[in-house]
């Protein structure tokens, strides 16, 4: 079924919204700002780039390039590329609305990318200028893409995790992520701690890109095992009670200026997939 752009935009914001409400240890939640980002910065971030994610009369790439420059308007920092880029393309089969099933829906669209999606993302990703992506030995988003837009992810997917979901039709979000969100949901009928169940578990398994691109591996182990300490001590029916050991491991993180950014973007659009889907069904 085909969704309208207003109620797509509303969506968005309600996932991104539900991303601040967990408590993500090392990254921005409505419990501590970090990395010179504030909560407020995600929200009007969020809050500006609906509108160019549910335009319908925007290509895919159009639809992230769009989104970047109103973040970069309004906030003057990158924010969201990640949410962006990982939204856009379920947006995109949910506007499409083919009678398939969501994921085969966003099938099409990315197996139906162009050199002209990817002009435009390149376009966003020299806007938002995140450290390290961007550059690879045959494209770099400084000139012209040859390629599809899926064909350059393929190209990033080494090292990036967001690029990986393009080449697997989002494989870490549709078969693994949102089973533990719902197996979380069973437990605690919330959205926001299924959201950090979402997010430590992630972390307990994938290496993060974004603290890879800036660190190598050097902290990756150790990050593993302490979110799977978290995950473990998260099975209880009652989470809160886990709250002073989220704010150890949050300051911790921290204070080595280490920010798990790929794996909250990657929790992002898991509750918005989640949220599509229900809406679709």
């Amino acid at each position: 079924m085909a969704v309208s752009p207003e109620r797509l935009a509303q969506l968005y914001r309600e996932a991104c919204e539900l991303e601040l409400q967990a408590f993500k240890p090392g990254n921005v939640s409505v419990y501590a700002d970090g990395h010179d980002m504030t909560v407020a910065d995600f929200r009007i971030s969020a809050e500006v780039s609906a509108t160019p994610l549910c335009h319908p009369g925007y290509c895919l790439g159009e639809k992230i390039y769009y989104a970047v420059k109103a973040t970069q308007e309004a906030v003057a920092c990158n924010t969201n590329l990640g949410i962006i880029l990982l939204a856009a393309p379920l947006l995109q089969a949910t506007l499409n609305g083919s009678g398939l099933t969501l994921r085969e829906s966003l099938r099409q669209v990315l197996s139906a990318t162009t050199v002209t999606d990817a002009d435009w993302v390149f376009r966003a990703i020299a806007l938002a200028s995140p450290g390290g992506l961007g550059k690879t030995q045959e494209q770099d988003v400084h000139a012209a893409a040859t390629v599809t837009l899926k064909a350059a992810m393929g190209l990033a997917s080494d090292k990036d995790r967001i690029a990986l979901q393009y080449l697997t039709d989002y494989e870490d979000i549709f078969d693994f992520a949102i089973l533990y969100y719902y197996n979380a949901m069973n437990i605690w009928k919330s959205k926001s701690w299924s959201g950090v169940a979402v997010y430590t578990t992630l972390l307990s398994r994938f290496p993060d890109s974004h603290i890879e691109r800036k660190y190598g591996k050097q902290y990756s182990g150790m990050i593993m095992q302490t979110m799977g300490k978290l995950s473990r001590a998260l099975a209880t029916p009652m989470p809160e009670q886990v709250m002073p050991l989220l704010y150890q491991v949050d300051q911790e993180l921290k204070a080595k200026r280490i920010n798990p950014g790929t794996t909250a973007d990657m929790t992002v659009a898991t509750l918005l997939a989640v949220l599509l889907q229900e809406e679709w069904t």
